[in-house]
């Protein structure tokens, strides 16, 4: 009877998704955009250490985004804010605004 009470918990455990609201509650980070690839569905973002992605040091990276339409809020040269997630290697943009 344990065993499958211990097995039950484990399943319903195993099917939540991982970290789900990390993103909501990762902090912005702050950058400066340095291009914008529509085609590609991709940014490229200068930025500050960025420890939730085991970045310790600022860079220039080019990111994929989540969504495209997040392209057209920012242009080369922009101060934003942003969020980030690493999935499977590839990094992608979340959230992105012009900072104020």
């Amino acid at each position: 009877m344990r065993r499958m009470i211990v097995a039950s918990l484990f399943s319903l455990f195993a099917a939540l998704p991982a970290h789900a609201d990390d993103a909501h509650h990762q902090a912005l980070a702050d950058g400066v955009v340095r291009k914008v690839d529509k085609d590609a569905q991709k940014i490229t973002i200068r930025h500050g250490p960025l420890p939730d992605l085991d970045m310790p040091k600022p860079m220039t990276m080019v990111y994929r985004v989540r969504d495209p339409a997040l392209l057209d809020k920012v242009q080369a040269g922009d101060k934003v804010k942003f969020q980030a997630e690493n999935a499977g290697g590839v990094f992608i943009v979340t959230k992105i605004e012009r900072a104020q």
